[in-house]
């Protein structure tokens, strides 16, 4: 039991970390349960629950800055909320083993995704589309990035800031600000439905959550020019170990 603790505990801090900085965490945190021996359901429900805690923090500093339009803000998170339940429930109808393997497949494309995302400098410039054409935009990937969301997970946050700056030609904040609202309702949301089934190792998911947490205050205090430079070896880096780990553990 302790060994999971020394095995996902650093991890998942070190996944806070790095998400708080250049984004990607859910990279590192959802293998490193699987890593522990934890089944893959449970990684799915338990990962969710740190990643809960760890969003709820980044979600509170984005309102607090004012970086959040509300009117955006409410349609993606209702939306995120219908949808991330259908993509919780779905993975809990999909065999463990075919979870496992499918995470062999998706971590690298997403990670591929994620790594390639390009430093974009902050843009105040007014998007050019109408509210009413920002809106359909939102709504349609919130329920769509949703369903991913409960399902798997990583590259969520990414994902959603690259729509956002480029369908919707929203400005850096308010695409950043949009994308935690949603997340943060599609993580409560898929949590609930893992939590109604019984997935949730509470002990792990709330002392991950503590780490994770730990991770994204340390990391937002030390941004920099330079910081997705040093973040994306180390998501190389760890992506790489575990990726071999996993697919070890599955080869015996």
């Amino acid at each position: 039991m302790l060994n999971e603790y020394l095995i996902v505990c650093p991890l998942v801090f070190l996944a806070g970390f790095v998400d708080s900085i250049g984004g990607g965490g859910g990279l590192i945190s959802l293998p490193a349960f699987m890593l522990a021996g934890i089944p893959a359901h449970m990684s799915l429900a338990t990962n969710k629950m740190a990643s809960t805690m760890g969003t709820t923090v980044s979600t509170i500093r984005f309102a607090r800055h004012g970086y959040m339009k509300w009117k955006f803000c409410a349609a993606g998170a209702v939306m995120a909320l219908l949808g991330s339940p259908l993509g919780a429930m779905l993975a809990l109808h999909v065999e463990e083993t075919i979870i496992e393997k499918l995470m062999l497949v998706v971590l690298p494309v997403v990670a591929f995704y994620v790594l390639r995302k390009k430093n974009k400098e902050e843009c105040e410039t007014k998007s050019s589309l109408s509210d009413r054409t920002i809106l359909l935009i939102v709504i349609a990937s919130a329920f769509v990035i949703g369903i991913y969301d409960g399902f798997y997970g990583p590259g969520t946050g990414t994902f959603l800031i690259l729509i956002f700056s480029g369908a919707a030609k929203m400005d850096t904040r308010t695409a950043a600000g949009t994308t935690k609202a949603i997340n943060l309702s599609s993580n409560v949301a898929a949590l609930i439905t893992y939590i109604i089934n019984g997935k949730v190792v509470y002990s792990m998911g709330i002392t991950a959550g503590l780490f994770c947490i730990a991770g994204h205050y340390i990391g937002a205090g030390l941004v920099t020019k330079n910081g997705q430079k040093i973040v994306r070896p180390v998501i190389l880096i760890v992506l790489f170990i575990l990726f071999i780990k996993i697919l070890s553990g599955m080869i015996e």
